[in-house]
C-alpha cells in the first residue's frame, strides 16, 4: 500500500500553472535558439512554435504578439546568466576570487549558449525595452556584489556612487573580448589564459 502510494505521489498531476509555466519556458527556449541562429528579423512565430513543438494557436496562450515575447526575452536568458555566474562565484574568498570566478562563467556561458550575444547586441533595436531591463539586472546584480566587498574592507578606494561606474566598465570589458576572440570561433574556443591573467592583472591593480 505505501508503494502505490509512494507511485501515486510520483504520478501526481501537474497543475495548471505548472504546466502554463512550463509552456512558456518551452518558448522562451525556443526563441532563444531561433534569435540566436537567425536574429530577431526572422524569427517568426511558426520557427519558434516549430522549434517549440507546439501549435500556434498555443504560443498566443501565452504571448499577445512575437513583439511581446522578444520584449520578455533578453531578460529571461538573463536570469540565466547571472543564475550561472551566481553558482560559480559562491564561496569566493574575496573579490578577486569572485571577479576572476565570474570572468571565466560568463565566457563558459556564452560557450555553451553561442546565440546568447546575438540575442543581446540585436536586442537594442529589436527589443529597447527589454535591453535596458536586461542592463539594469546586470548592473544590480553587479554592484550588490561590489558593495558586499566594500562592506569586507576589500575595495576602499571608491565612494559608492562610483561603484556603478565599475560595473559598466567590467562588463563592456566582456563584452569587447568576446567579440575580439570568441564571436567569430566556431569550435567552442575558449578565452586564451592570458587574457584572462591580463584582465585580472586590471582588476587587481585598479580595485587595490
Amino acid at each position: 500500500m505505501a508503494a502505490e502510494e509512494a507511485g501515486g505521489a510520483r504520478r501526481r498531476r501537474r497543475t495548471r500553472a505548472e504546466l502554463a509555466g512550463e509552456a512558456r519556458e518551452k518558448i522562451f527556449q525556443a526563441a532563444a535558439a531561433v534569435v540566436g541562429e537567425h536574429g530577431y528579423a526572422d524569427a517568426s512565430i511558426s520557427k519558434i512554435t516549430d522549434r517549440a513543438g507546439i501549435a500556434q494557436g498555443t504560443f498566443y496562450l501565452y504571448f499577445d504578439s512575437r513583439q511581446a515575447l522578444f520584449d520578455e526575452l533578453l531578460p529571461h536568458v538573463g536570469q540565466e546568466l547571472v543564475g550561472f555566474i551566481g553558482k560559480a562565484v559562491r564561496n569566493a574568498v574575496d573579490i578577486f576570487d569572485v571577479e576572476e570566478r565570474g570572468f571565466r562563467a560568463f565566457f563558459e556561458f556564452l560557450r555553451r549558449r553561442p546565440g546568447f550575444f546575438r540575442i543581446l547586441n540585436e536586442a537594442e533595436t529589436w527589443a529597447p525595452l527589454a535591453h535596458s531591463k536586461h542592463l539594469m539586472l546586470l548592473n544590480e546584480h553587479y554592484v550588490a556584489s561590489l558593495q558586499r566587498s566594500v562592506a569586507r574592507g576589500e575595495i576602499r578606494r571608491f565612494e559608492p556612487r562610483e561603484l556603478e561606474v565599475l560595473s559598466y566598465v567590467f562588463m563592456g570589458a566582456r563584452s569587447y573580448l568576446y567579440l575580439r576572440f570568441l564571436k567569430d570561433s566556431k569550435d567552442g574556443t575558449k578565452l586564451p589564459a592570458w587574457a584572462t591573467e591580463a584582465y585580472m592583472k586590471l582588476v587587481r591593480g585598479g580595485l587595490r
